[in-house]
């Protein structure tokens, strides 16, 4: 992670701080379970928490006491023994290391998804909102880049706010797939502490029981959760790519927003680059590259190894952070985008009505030629328009094969743009609801 990509409330659940003190309240937690079990003395779990709940963690003092023992899990148990005093010998009775690490984890991805929802939840009202207001604004649809047939914007952004629906869904299942707790001890067997201990600790910890945790918590849960967060990644990259593409010089339907003050290029003073959704294609490589190493993580060697280790103390801040900036940037794109109707207009005309020529097609059939000859006759005279010879129209109506089957208003008819944005109700109808 580098500061130019984090945004505050996501770096916060990744700084050592809010680690340690998520390791203090499983740890904390369980010692109060094993109270209530009578395995520990109900004084000493007070005690436990009394010195700890407000107690500011020395990160410095436990890399330190690490940089000898190599094992962070104990430097930081030393480390709430010095705080804690002679009740410290009760903390960690029965657990194994990842019952902590693998605990803390799915707490900071599930906080972690908790804050891309909402992201997600501010991007869906932003794309909703410009969405009606272009609702009938047509623009030209293209399909393999070339001009096809006419559409809407508001439809394109009600089709970004569709998959940002499903992404939205997709997050929350993959919330409900990381939130659970292992307190089950070596080799995930309980032999050295009661299940009831992880009962209570998950839920304090908000969490759900692993059904069998093996000593690590199953790491097919985490490739799932990284995996949502690349789908919903290449959503951000969709919508930014077309952006992009609007905002060519050639095509100039929409642009983003350009600040007072801001520079395009530090050579051409002239320049309004799309840099913003540049970016946020660079992004979602970036949120995508994590789940290759989120696979290979789930084959791990019996009841555990630590090869996952290094790759997750990487992975999980960095893509949940980079997401998360991801989808604020984009909705701001989408809040402030610049949009031309009148250059959307201009590119409807380029091709002098050629984006028309289906309808003629199917009008030809709908008169009894087969479709091979209808295909054939509009074609014949949609090339030369191709070239900038002449007005699709016009040939059309000197067409001697397609004259006697179409008059000249039943050939104008088919030229009117408002058939093709005649369904807009129905589509914002079944993205929207009745709204």
């Amino acid at each position: 992670m580098i500061p130019r990509y984090t945004r505050p409330e996501m770096l916060q659940i990744w700084e050592p701080q809010t680690r340690f003190r998520i390791w203090f309240e499983i740890e904390a937690h369980a010692t109060d379970a094993l109270a209530m079990l009578g395995a520990v003395p109900r004084e000493a779990a007070a005690k436990i928490w009394e010195k700890g709940k407000d107690a500011i963690f020395d990160v410095a003092r436990i890399d330190e006491i690490e940089s000898v023992t190599k094992h962070d899990v104990i430097a930081f148990l030393t480390h709430l023994a010095e705080i804690v005093g002679p009740e410290a010998r009760f903390v960690h009775q029965g657990m194994t290391s990842s019952d902590v690490l693998d605990t803390c984890l799915s707490v900071q991805l599930v906080r972690a998804a908790d804050l891309l929802i909402a992201d997600v939840d501010g991007l869906l009202q932003a794309l909703r909102r410009r969405a009606f207001e272009h609702k009938t604004t047509v623009c030209i649809g293209r399909s393999h880049g070339i001009h096809a047939e006419p559409t809407t914007f508001g439809i394109k952004l009600a089709q970004a706010h569709a998959e940002f629906q499903r992404a939205r869904q997709r997050l929350v299942m993959a919330r409900g797939e990381i939130a659970t707790c292992a307190i089950s001890g070596a080799v995930g067997t309980f032999a050295n502490i009661d299940p009831m201990v992880e009962d209570y600790v998950a839920r304090k910890m908000g969490l759900t029981p692993e059904p069998v945790s093996t000593q690590v918590i199953p790491r097919d849960r985490h490739a799932m959760f990284f995996a949502a967060l690349a789908v919903v990644a290449s959503s951000v990259e969709r919508l930014a790519t077309e952006i992009r593409h609007l905002q060519r010089t050639e095509v100039l339907e929409a642009e983003e927003y350009f600040a007072p003050g801001q520079k395009g290029s530090s050579a051409m003073p002239h320049k309004r680059n799309p840099v913003l959704t540049e970016n946020l294609t660079g992004l979602a490589r970036l949120v995508r590259s994590a789940v290759i190493p989120a696979l290979e993580n789930v084959a791990l060697w019996h009841a555990r190894d630590i090869s996952h280790s290094s790759v997750e103390r990487g992975i999980a801040p960095d893509a949940t952070i980079h997401l998360d900036f991801a989808l604020k940037r984009l909705t701001g794109v989408i809040d402030k985008l610049l949009v031309y109707p009148e250059n959307m207009q201009r590119n409807l005309d380029r091709l002098g009505g050629l984006i028309h020529s289906q309808r003629v097609l199917l009008a030809l059939t709908q008169k009894g030629m087969s479709r091979e000859d209808a295909y054939a006759a509009v074609q014949r005279n949609a090339m030369p328009v191709w070239r900038g010879e002449g007005n699709f129209l016009d040939l059309l109506r000197k067409d001697g094969d397609v004259s006697c089957l179409l008059s000249t208003a039943e050939l104008e008819n088919l030229f009117d743009l408002g058939y093709h944005t005649r369904h807009v109700d129905t589509i914002f109808r079944r993205v929207f609801g009745d709204a």
